[in-house]
């Protein structure tokens, strides 16, 4: 006898529909699954055998064959083991489905029979809208992401049992509520502008660049508060809207970084990677393809302290995300296209030492190593580096001052307003900021006069500026 039902399977950031189809028929035991399985997905034979005895049923002794199709797109993750398994009881005759809808069904098992949370499911809710299907079963561990996607019947199932009963129609349980997310988001941040002291300079630089969206470079010795500073830029963004809060959970979703306190990503992400990280860590990659830094940084913060420490080739890889906010990878069998759209600030030091220019403590450093160690930036890496402002040290009497400067959320209404203001000149377009105008806009919206013309034309020659150096 054949049985069916739908599944889905992750391929990038998006879920791709999988119908599963199992054909038990008379003969020596067997147990075999084509359709392009992954490792994990050939190994569910042994989850899939243990849930379905531990759940009170029994495990057919003869042939079976597992197909999921589409036979030509690899299968990857332990998601399909849920409509495995249904597909068994169903063909074995031990389970006779009567829910009349469309119904798409995920979720790993254990082996006593128990569901699993699985990663990427509210890619698997968006491709349910899109795909016209009305109803969802997942692990209840997954409900709060999917509970964003409108429009679907999310059914949370907490075991094997459970969900065999459900469709039998011997269980009720009632469809998991679309999540409304408020239009002011509360957001509670550890950090404030107000716990950093003095460099008002560097603070008036971070305020701009958070308003029109422009990457910064901070420069300046150890000990400043160049890390202290970035780490406060999320406090200042403005808001998330309900469409950059799907984007980012179904980043983190399908990472795997949603855990049970942080179910659904309210805040913009704030990514800081050692300079120690490798070149598929920050893009992403690995067998399995996910996204690396560049893509968990999406709508948020990518922080890159000791700029010059990184690897070359990892630095390199920051050009094609800074430029279009995309991140193609490509493998032999596929290309996978992750959104990278983020605030690039990076810091580093003057020198090796740390204290070039420094007005009392002396740099230890040749002229040779401060022009090496500066020249581990690349000319195009620097071309994208909207601002750049020093950090310097300070004295004892500006660090031991009682005097608190302007809070985060005094700062951050001022960037709502230029924010808003910058929607209103963009109205009619995709841009939503001034740090993504590219040339053709710049001639559009930017109107230099006779004095702002000579600044930028006395600075091109002093600087030996490029053309994309001039637009930025």
């Amino acid at each position: 006898m054949i049985s069916k039902n739908l599944s889905a399977t992750i391929f990038g950031l998006e879920a791709k529909e999988i119908e599963v189809e199992v054909h038990i028929q008379k003969g020596m035991r067997g147990f075999v699954t084509v359709g392009l399985p992954d490792a994990s997905v050939k190994e569910s034979k042994e989850r899939v055998k243990s849930a379905i005895i531990n759940s009170g049923f029994f495990f057919p002794e003869s042939p079976i064959t597992v197909n999921l199709a589409p036979a030509d797109l690899k299968k990857e993750g332990t998601l399909l083991d849920l409509p495995i398994a249904l597909c068994i009881l169903s063909a074995s005759k031990q389970l006779q489905m009567k829910l009349g809808k469309k119904m798409l069904i995920a979720g790993e098992l254990s082996l006593d029979g128990s569901l699993r949370p699985i990663k990427g499911a509210l890619s698997i809710g968006l491709l349910a809208k899109e795909n016209n299907i009305e109803t969802l079963l997942i692990p209840e561990q997954n409900k709060e992401e999917v509970s964003l996607v409108r429009g679907i019947e999310i059914y949370p199932i907490k075991s094997l049992k459970e969900a065999a009963e459900f469709l039998a129609g011997k269980l009720k349980i009632e469809p998991y509520p679309f999540r409304e997310i408020p239009e002011e988001i509360k957001e509670n941040f550890e950090e404030d502008f107000s716990d950093v002291k003095g460099q008002s300079q560097a603070k008036r630089v971070l305020e701009i660049a958070a308003a029109g969206f422009h990457h910064v470079l901070m420069i300046g010795p150890p000990g400043t508060g160049k890390s202290l500073l970035a780490k406060r830029i999320p406090t200042i963004l403005p808001p998330f809207s309900f469409e950059e809060i799907i984007e980012t959970t179904k980043i983190h979703s399908v990472a795997g970084l949603l855990t049970e306190e942080k179910k659904i990503i309210l805040q913009r992400p704030f990514r800081a990677p050692h300079h120690t990280i490798s070149y598929a860590a920050m893009v992403g990659g690995g067998t399995v393809v996910q996204p690396g830094e560049i893509s968990l940084a999406h709508n948020g913060v990518l922080f890159l302290d000791e700029l010059t420490e990184f690897h070359r080739d990892v630095l390199e890889t920051l050009r094609q995300p800074l430029e279009e906010g995309i991140i193609n990878i490509s493998r032999v069998n596929q290309s996978i296209t992750f959104p990278s759209k983020f605030l690039l600030v990076a810091a580093t030091n003057p020198c090796p030492c740390g204290f070039y220019g420094h007005p009392k403590k002396e740099c230890k450093c040749t002229p040779n190593q401060i022009q090496h160690y500066q020249g581990k930036i690349s000319g195009p890496l620097l071309d994208r580096m909207d601002m750049m402002v020093e950090v310097p040290a300070m004295s004892f009497e500006e660090m031991d001052t009682k005097e608190k400067g302007e809070c985060s959320k005094t700062i951050r209404e001022r960037i709502k307003k230029a924010r808003e203001i910058q929607q209103e000149r963009f109205k009619g377009t995709t841009l939503k900021a001034n740090g993504e105008m590219g040339p053709k806009h710049l001639e559009e919206f930017v109107c230099l006069d006779k004095e702002g013309k000579n600044l930028l034309k006395n600075a091109a020659d002093k600087f030996s500026l490029t053309g994309r150096a001039i637009h930025r």
